[in-house]
């Protein structure tokens, strides 16, 4: 095995796991999932010896992350991203719908990250990472992180709810005025805030709405799942809609399309708005929105 990266851990006020310390102190292996991998193939070492998931980290420990021969050859993805925001901690970028944002195989918007920011300045620079995650087929605005220090301090404001993200969905049916649905997903207790802005009448599914979505939690598919509960499924969704209701071959109409929250470096109030796809301004021409 060769030696990669080398990181001397940061004294800790409290002492922490490492597999919450060690996201992104390593440029090449910077997710949760990518330590939790790294440390069952046996290539990370604290101070000599084997990493564990369990192993807590209070500071001056010598964290090693070696490769494997096996994953010696790296290819670079050419897949070009709008970038909205950029410093040098944080990026927003807009991810097309149709791409992972992370995971196994080689297209996804963690690969492309790099080709795509400018390398940070800061001591504690990392490989680029996602914050948060972004269904497949749903476009919009992605948060990024591009220091250990910005990774840490963007995952404690989600976690404290202190990211503001709003979507919006073009649903199906006639739907009240705006309400809060309060539904299990994967039997976690989830919450979804909507307010539908405008209506259309349609011949196939008799009314189409442009609604706003404020989730005040983060399930997976939670805004899918919270309208398909109601029996307002969003447009195109082939999983949690009803068969007769699916519109095939136009993608899921589910859109990230504004970030507000507080920069965890600079204190810079960020608010990011990214315009809706073109297949929403088919259906609604003039979109006002708050």
């Amino acid at each position: 095995m060769q030696l990669l990266e080398t990181h001397i851990a940061k004294k800790q006020e409290k002492s922490i796991r490492f597999q919450e310390y060690g996201v992104g102190i390593f440029n090449t292996v910077s997710t949760k999932s990518a330590i939790k991998k790294a440390i069952k193939k046996e290539l990370i070492f604290i101070d000599g010896i084997l990493a564990t998931t369990s192993k807590f980290i209070s500071g001056g420990e010598k964290i090693e992350l070696y490769q494997s021969e096996k994953n010696s050859s790296f290819k670079r993805l050419k897949l070009d991203l709008e970038v909205l925001y950029e410093d040098d901690f944080l990026a927003i970028v807009n991810k097309p719908a149709g791409v992972l944002v992370s995971g196994n195989k080689f297209v996804t918007i963690t690969n492309a990250l790099p080709q795509n920011l400018q390398k940070s300045t800061q001591k504690d620079a990392v490989k680029p990472q996602p914050i948060h995650r972004l269904d497949y087929p749903t476009s919009g605005l992605l948060l990024v992180g591009k220091t250990s220090s910005a990774i840490q301090r963007l995952s404690l404001l989600f976690k404290k709810k202190q990211i503001q993200k709003t979507y919006y969905a073009i649903t199906i049916g006639s739907m009240c005025a705006a309400a809060i649905i309060h539904f299990k997903v994967n039997n976690k207790n989830a919450s979804t805030k909507f307010k539908v802005l405008q209506s259309v009448k349609s011949e196939r599914f008799k009314y189409l709405n442009l609604v706003e979505l404020q989730p005040k939690t983060g399930r997976k598919h939670q805004l899918r799942k919270h309208l398909s509960s109601i029996g307002h499924q969003i447009l195109g969704d082939t999983i949690y809609g009803k068969s007769d209701l699916i519109l095939k071959g136009k993608g899921l109409y589910l859109h990230a399309s504004k970030l507000e929250f507080e920069h965890p470096i600079t204190s810079e109030n960020i608010i990011i708005f990214k315009e809706f796809p073109k297949k929403f301004t088919r259906i609604f021409k003039h979109i006002k929105t708050n």
